[in-house]
């Protein structure tokens, strides 16, 4: 496909999200009837009416792709390409009335994720990303951060108790022990925070096709990495996690029991160095914090 077929798609997917977001912003925290589905997850009208506006405007300018929905469902296949869409990532805190809930669409063709659009609408922030040409945060260049060192990283997960339900509990605590800052700003928002360099770790124990869609080229164009656990490249597997890159070998070791006491302690030994900055008369503070 050329450049100027992707750049046109991508002009229709910034629309949609902006159009399904509206849709969201009539049922933000107006206590919107609330179904469980089959999966335990809850989903809103909200859900199903932004689904069906994306649906709609894609269908208009694209009918020979196929589309893939949480909500709807997977039409035909084509070798047009697909296009992923989740309405609302992050349903629970939409229904909570908290807004880090996004709108999410990606578009592959050829087994490549081709673009990304993230749309968080109650926050009026845009992430978007075309292979090739950069992430962009609100129209401006999006680059992950720098930090080297994983004493210094802000480590984020939608649920850090999900990885104890599937027998990563010790990745848990390692991970937790050998981070600055723990935080669950989770779903497609805390990946959003690696991509724009506000954290550099994003853990997902529980994926589908719709929540990885647009992660992968959001997070690649800004500089990091988005893998499965397994350290593979793609948006098909049943876990995922981000980080800046420079980290991202050591976290998947973690994840993946690999790590042992070399690299663990090899961390713990050296001080951060936003650690090292602190008044060195009060070392009770780095006690207290290696302690755990």
């Amino acid at each position: 496909m050329n450049a100027k077929d992707l750049q046109t798609r991508l002009d229709a997917a910034l629309e949609a999200c902006w159009r399904a977001g509206k849709i969201t912003l009539e049922y933000y925290q107006a206590h919107p009837l609330t179904e469980i589905k089959s999966d335990g997850s809850p989903v809103t009208i909200a859900d199903k009416r932004a689904e069906q506006e994306i649906r709609g405007w894609l269908t208009k300018y694209f009918p020979q792709d196929a589309i893939v929905g949480e909500e709807e469902g997977a039409g035909p296949k084509s070798e047009a390409g697909t296009w992923y869409i989740d309405p609302i990532d992050g349903t629970r805190s939409f229904v909570c009335g908290v807004p880090f809930y996004g709108v999410l669409l990606a578009y592959e063709i050829h087994q490549e994720v081709a673009l990304g659009v993230i749309n968080f609408p109650a926050l009026e922030e845009m992430v978007w990303a075309l292979r090739g040409h950069g992430c962009f945060w609100n129209g401006r260049r999006a680059h992950v951060s720098t930090i080297t060192e994983l004493p210094e990283a802000t480590l984020l997960a939608t649920d850090f108790f999900a990885m104890d339900r599937l027998g990563h509990t010790a990745a848990r605590e390692h991970l937790c022990a050998n981070t600055k800052l723990q935080r669950t700003w989770g779903d497609a928002y805390g990946h959003f925070l690696v991509a724009t360099g506000r954290a550099e770790i994003m853990l997902d124990a529980r994926m589908s096709v719709w929540d990885c869609g647009p992660l992968l080229p959001i997070i690649e164009e800004a500089g990091g990495r988005f893998t499965d656990w397994q350290g593979q490249a793609t948006i098909h597997g049943d876990n995922a996690f981000s980080t800046n890159g420079h980290l991202h070998q050591a976290v998947r070791q973690i994840l993946a029991g690999e790590a042992g006491d070399k690299i663990l302690n090899g961390y713990r030994r050296r001080a951060p160095r936003w650690l090292e900055s602190m008044d060195q008369n009060q070392p009770h503070r780095s006690r207290r914090i290696f302690a755990r």
